[in-house]
């Protein structure tokens, strides 16, 4: 996550906010090697994430339940 996130400025990379899946349990080392404040969301409040929440409303009303998120173009994404 380091590598992907270090190149983005600072502004963009100030923090972030993850759900509380296992997969996220080494997100407090973010502060330490680039500078970014980790978060947990609280159980049963994914709201707490929005930037997700807001794209996930978004994709679901404009693509039917079956997409294949894969086969969209790059622009048909953007749009979203």
């Amino acid at each position: 996550m380091m590598g992907v996130m270090e190149p983005l400025p600072q502004p963009a990379r100030r923090s972030i906010t993850f759900d509380r899946g296992f997969e996220f349990r080494a997100g407090r080392k973010l502060k330490a090697g680039i500078g970014t404040e980790s978060w947990f969301c609280d159980p049963q409040t994914l709201w707490q994430k929005g930037s997700i929440e807001n794209l996930n409303k978004r994709a679901r009303r404009n693509l039917p339940r079956d997409t294949q998120l894969a086969a969209l173009s790059n622009r048909t994404s953007k749009a979203i």
